[in-house]
């Protein structure tokens, strides 16, 4: 066996366990675990006090209708305080949020990111639990209850609940591939949550214990991440509740989806680098497996692996013959063919078609494509902290 093919074998061996052979694990040892794992006690007596903690820019479109979906949910209006952060809004957000009773707004005329909002807005957070929640997303009715009963493990700090894509607005490339991929790592999110901790939590919608947390530096990009991640390494757990769930509508297109991968790539770099000590597996065990399984190899390998693969495989059919050896010929045409799915993902991305499937494989790759421009903004400094989000369909 040639070098080539050793390298081959050991990227796509990696790549197998990134994207599928990890999963396999993991559902294997909850498996195991559930013999022996005990139900949390459901929560009795008094509920505690709930804080909903809304950072938003320019988000008229959906003010009164996220807070309405707040004071529709199922928890006890006495015990639940609503604050909005609409620092640096220009669009009336905070004049037509003032206008509703029940409700706190804090707002300051300067634009400084949101996690700079939310370092100033959790000063005036009082209650033992605050829920984060995207301006954009509606909650179901039960999301409160369901996640305060999971903050009935004194080892768990945070409670992430589940992201969700509309249906409404699932036909297009974005709306396709992002559903799909949501579901895939709920599912992985839940494994990793059973097992011992879920890796991070989506901003959409997840709670922590008021008391753990603790400022993120303002140039932060991924701030839900960071401070979910940040509570694990102070010693807790992330839970993963599902049946509290945000729902939002996929991004209005490919485009939209490409600006939000690359600033969650320079992110995720950035974490990698601010979180490093959960790398160590002599101090956090199986949470560093899952954090180097979950994140550092699905943004600093996978990228790189995926094009070197093409390249090798392609090298080693031109050395060996491209008829000689069946195994290399059968995996370079499945990578062909994958490729060629997400191309023609691309030129039919804004059509509603219903061979979806030709969506998943261009997610993935513009999902891998864009750690490349996210890794030139990292190391150039040039990635913003204030949030552009993607446009969201209607």
């Amino acid at each position: 066996m040639t070098f080539a093919e050793i390298l081959f074998w050991i990227l796509m061996a990696l790549v197998f366990y990134v994207f599928i052979g990890y999963g396999i694990l993991v559902s294997m040892f909850v498996l195991v675990k559930s013999v022996f794992r005990s139900d949390i006690k459901k929560v009795t007596g008094d509920l505690p006090n709930v804080t909903m903690f809304i950072a938003a820019y320019n988000e008229k479109d959906y003010a009164e209708a996220k807070t309405r979906n707040c004071f529709d949910l199922d928890y006890p209006v006495e015990k639940l305080e609503i604050i909005w952060v609409t620092d640096g809004s220009d669009d009336g957000t905070d004049q037509i949020l003032k206008q509703i009773k029940g409700i706190t707004v804090l707002h300051e005329p300067e634009r400084n990111g949101k996690i700079a909002a939310m370092n100033r807005g959790m000063a005036f957070v009082h209650s033992p639990i605050v829920i984060f929640s995207d301006a954009n997303t509606f909650l179901n009715r039960e999301a409160v209850r369901n996640i305060v009963q999971a903050f009935q493990d004194p080892h768990v700090g945070c409670v992430s609940g589940e992201k969700r894509i509309s249906g409404k607005t699932k036909d297009n490339a974005a709306g396709t591939g992002e559903g799909l991929y949501w579901k895939y790592e709920s599912f992985l999110k839940k494994n990793d949550a059973l097992l011992y901790s879920a890796v991070g939590a989506a901003g959409e919608l997840f709670a922590i214990r008021t008391e753990l947390f603790k400022e993120v530096e303002k140039d932060t990009l991924l701030d839900d991440f960071m401070i979910s991640m940040r509570i694990v390494a102070s010693g807790y757990k992330i839970a993963y509740t599902p049946d509290a769930f945000a729902t939002e509508t996929a991004s209005a297109s490919v485009k939209d989806e490409m600006k939000r991968k690359i600033r969650i790539s320079a992110g995720g770099i950035q974490s990698v680098v601010r979180l490093r000590q959960l790398l160590n597996p002599f101090r956090y065990f199986v949470f560093s497996w899952q954090f180097i399984s979950r994140k550092v190899l699905r943004w600093l390998f996978v990228p790189f692996a995926l094009p070197a693969l093409f390249a090798i495989n392609f090298i080693i059919l031109i050395d060996k013959g491209f008829y000689q050896h069946g195994i290399y010929q059968v995996i370079m045409s499945l990578q062909v063919l994958f490729y060629l799915m997400a191309i023609f993902g691309w030129i039919l991305r804004d059509s509603k078609i219903s061979f979806k499937i030709l969506f998943l494989p261009y997610y993935i790759f513009i999902m891998n494509y864009a750690v490349f421009p996210g890794l030139i903004r990292y190391f150039r400094g040039k990635q913003s902290v204030n949030w552009e989000r993607a446009k969201r369909a209607s």
